[in-house]
């Protein structure tokens, strides 16, 4: 009998524990719930003030290491918040905010790149950019022509709401404000790379990051994300090929780089084609640009080929590099030339956590709605978003900036004249970064 009662007593405790241990999960749920409500109020509200910023930073880009005035702004916004720390002159222009929940939970960090791309813009909209500027030695517009203002807009819209309850965030919040995703100028280095460097994930110790990138053929109202191999690596290859100048009437008594070259660009598409496991991820080899000779009839001594190398695995993106020396080195041997294969390691692959991805991406489709988030095909682009997840997990998803009514197949591709985002999606953007906050700190 008094082993009964003691089972019935333990039995009874733990049931009470168990039910006391609900109650709370359910009460946290509750305020979960109601401050998201909240938060999405007030994601409307500010709308207007996110596509005024947009607009503003769209008719005055500044390119990669150049984003001084779009830095002020930020810093200047940040300040007026109230923000615990606003830091400034991050590798070059960036601009970090740091904003402490009232309650315990993880460090967070939301990430905007800045920069815009030496493109003169072709679309007729009242804010327009006219800037222009020198690049490589040539004249050139300036655009925001991958939609990095709208990234930046729609975080400090993130950050004016985000500051408003701060009593009943938890954890804390670390707002990246990135130059140069676009890469430096020649000569420099920048971008996340030099963020990271100079101590962006450290102090505090963030635990995972946040980004997101609008598209131009994604419809508005959307989100496109991916587990695992997201965006490809990006790397640069340079070929310099030596052979014999002679009078272009008498090739036999040369050595033709030209001709070499031609040769070395059709040995490459077969890295591709007929050396790569395309069953288990693929790749992209391309040459770019082409330079030899002054003269007609004078076969030169050298010629240059620039180009660019994608993969979605790292372990691909390695023997790609293996075959296009090999490749190069044979195809100029074979002719009696001489070729230097240079590779400049680029972006890695951005990699979506899994484990990240799939507590994370509930949170979108709640935000968007479960029909408008699905799960797209890899992207051969590149973004230093992956240097951040190659030191903590990370997440990065796609936010629809095509009009409803447009084909994607005719909608303009990013990096382009013609590029243009509807502003309609912005305050999903928004939404999108304040629940993931809540949702992360929720689910630890």
């Amino acid at each position: 009998m008094k082993n009964q009662l003691t089972f019935f007593s333990k039995t009874l405790f733990f049931t009470a524990i168990l039910l006391f241990l609900n109650q709370n999960l359910t009460a946290q749920s509750d305020k979960n719930a109601a401050l998201k409500a909240k938060l999405d109020k007030m994601a409307v509200a500010i709308e207007p003030k996110v596509v005024a910023w947009r607009r503003d930073l769209h008719q005055n880009p500044e390119l990669s290491n150049r984003e001084f005035k779009t830095a002020e702004k930020v810093a200047k916004h940040l300040r007026d918040l109230k923000f615990d720390e606003v830091k400034t002159g991050v590798a070059k222009t960036g601009v970090v905010g740091i904003l402490r929940g009232g309650k315990p939970g993880p460090v967070v960090a939301l990430r905007a790149d800045m920069d815009a791309l030496p493109v003169a813009e072709r679309v007729n909209i009242p804010f327009k950019s006219t800037v222009k500027t020198t690049f490589n030695d040539m004249e050139t517009g300036v655009m925001h022509a991958c939609g990095h203002d709208t990234h930046v807009a729609i975080l400090m819209g993130t950050a004016e709401i985000l500051s408003q309850v701060k009593s009943e965030l938890p954890g804390t919040i670390v707002f990246i404000f990135q130059p140069a995703e676009e890469g430096a100028p020649k000569g420099e280095t920048g971008g996340a790379g030099d963020m990271i460097k100079e101590g962006v994930l450290d102090n505090p110790k963030v635990e995972t990051i946040f980004g997101l990138h609008i598209n131009s053929q994604t419809p508005v109202g959307s989100i496109r994300y991916r587990p695992g191999g997201t965006m490809a690596s990006s790397d640069r290859l340079s070929i310099k090929i030596k052979g014999k100048q002679t009078h272009g009437a008498n090739p036999w008594s040369g050595v033709d780089p030209i001709v070499v070259g031609s040769q070395i660009i059709m040995g490459l598409q077969t890295v591709v084609s007929r050396m790569t496991p395309l069953n288990e991820s693929a790749a992209v080899v391309t040459i770019g640009s082409f330079h030899a000779g002054i003269r007609g009839n004078i076969i030169p001594e050298t010629a240059t080929m620039e180009g660019t190398i994608r993969a979605l695995d790292p372990k691909i993106q390695k023997q790609v590099h293996e075959n296009i020396k090999r490749v190069v080195q044979n195809i100029a041997a074979s002719a009696g030339a001489e070729a230097v294969c240079e590779i400049e390691i680029g972006n890695p692959v951005t990699f979506n956590n899994p484990e990240l991805t799939k507590k994370m991406y509930p949170t979108l489709e709640e935000v968007a709605g479960e029909d408008n988030v699905r799960v797209s095909v890899p992207a051969t682009g590149a973004e230093d978003f992956a240097l951040y997840q190659e030191k903590i997990p990370g997440f990065f998803y796609f936010l629809g900036g095509m009009p409803k009514d447009k084909n994607p197949l005719e909608a303009a591709a990013h990096h382009t004249p013609d590029f243009y985002i509807d502003e309609g999606g912005f305050t999903i953007g928004v939404k999108s970064f304040c629940h993931l906050i809540l949702d992360y700190a929720a689910k630890k």
